[in-house]
């Protein structure tokens, strides 16, 4: 079998985890040589930089040239055509949150582009296009792999993986999923000590860039809700979409429509007395309270929302902004596999891009 001697790199979105990703990009290639990584096309939502006759683009001086390039992207069929029109095998990176680039994977899958992303939308949205993307892959043998939609770098999704292809029976997934909520509630709500305000520790969390720019996107629990979708599928089960199970919001019904994420901040304190009471209930049963997602497989039972733990729990005992993730099985028993650490940030996040985009170039031939 001939060893393939270049691989072409289309790289959709360049901001924070696009700019890690190009940064362990150029080290990897420097680092194996073979095959020849060759970065051939990067886009923003506004701009984009090609070469005709597939010229590579320098790495270190992509997102300075990216800045200063008049080109516009390509629409998804007019990339696939780019793409296919070089003998080299290709591989589309998809830092984006993008719903209109996740519905072209099935198009990228099906013309032989294989597909590595953190996108979260691809695969938790409707049913009926995880299906085409997988249906897709199998039939064109082009790969996807997603390892960075959940838990950033954390080993998440090829962990599950590996329990199902290797026949164990996952009966339960549990865990703090959310960087964001993990930080809140370890502040607001800690094991030793009181912690402070809600809406203060609200207002500190987006202050040190732990919440989208309007916190409200992180406290409706659709972030959450998205990745407990994706593993739910995973493990066997037809979720239909991220709105199909009971997910609490920590948004008041009175500010869900405010104007602005700063009105909101402004707004939140005069709620402070729903989060405290919820927290001095889980104190007298000497537990503490946390935001949490589980799947429990058996039931087809998925929800996301407000739990109580015993101060000794490992959930309970999480620090920072870190992820935990519990899969309970028939081989592990009583005693889960526990996935713990950094569950969010732009070098992990990339991390597990670069991982995912391993795994394809190991299996082109």
């Amino acid at each position: 079998m001939a060893s393939v001697r270049q691989v072409n790199i289309a790289i959709i979105g360049a901001g924070g985890v696009g700019k890690c990703f190009l940064s362990q990009l150029e080290q990897l290639a420097k680092r194996r040589p073979e095959p020849k990584l060759a970065l051939v096309y990067i886009s923003t939502s506004k701009k984009a930089i090609y070469n005709k006759d597939y010229a590579s683009i320098g790495l270190d001086s992509a997102i300075a040239s990216l800045a200063s390039a008049s080109e516009a992207p390509l629409a998804p069929s007019a990339l696939a055509d780019y793409l296919n029109g070089s003998s080299s095998k290709a591989i589309i990176v998809d830092n984006t949150s993008s719903q209109d680039v996740a519905d072209a994977y099935p198009l990228f899958l099906s013309r032989g582009i294989s597909v590595v992303t953190p996108n979260k939308k691809a695969f938790s949205g409707s049913y009926k296009l995880w299906q085409d993307i997988f249906q897709a892959s199998a039939k064109s043998g082009a790969r996807v792999f997603h390892e960075s939609s959940v838990g950033a770098g954390l080993p998440v999704i090829s962990t599950l993986k590996d329990l199902v292809e290797t026949g164990d029976e996952v009966t339960k997934i549990e865990g703090v999923f959310s960087g964001t909520m993990s930080f809140l509630f370890n502040s607001f709500a800690p094991t030793s000590g009181s912690g402070g305000k809600w809406s203060a520790e609200v207002k500190k969390a987006k202050e040190l860039g732990y919440t989208e720019p309007d916190p409200r996107d992180d406290l409706n629990g659709l972030d959450v809700a998205r990745k407990l979708t994706i593993l739910a599928r995973l493990a066997g089960l037809e979720v239909e979409s991220p709105t199909s199970f009971p997910v609490q919001s920590l948004i008041p019904k009175e500010l869900e429509s405010v104007a602005s994420g700063d009105e909101f901040l402004e707004k939140l304190p005069a709620f402070d007395a729903q989060m405290e009471e919820t927290k001095a209930g889980a104190e007298k049963e000497g537990k503490v309270v946390r935001f949490v997602g589980s799947i429990d497989v058996a039931s087809k039972q998925v929800k996301v929302g407000l739990e109580k733990f015993d101060r000794s729990h490992p959930i309970a005992a999480l620090k920072g902004s870190d992820n935990i993730i519990s899969f309970y099985t028939k081989r592990y028993g009583s005693n889960p596999l526990i996935i713990q650490g950094a569950g969010a940030g732009g070098e992990v996040t990339a991390m597990g891009v670069t991982s995912d985009l391993l795994k394809v170039l190991s299996q082109l031939s």
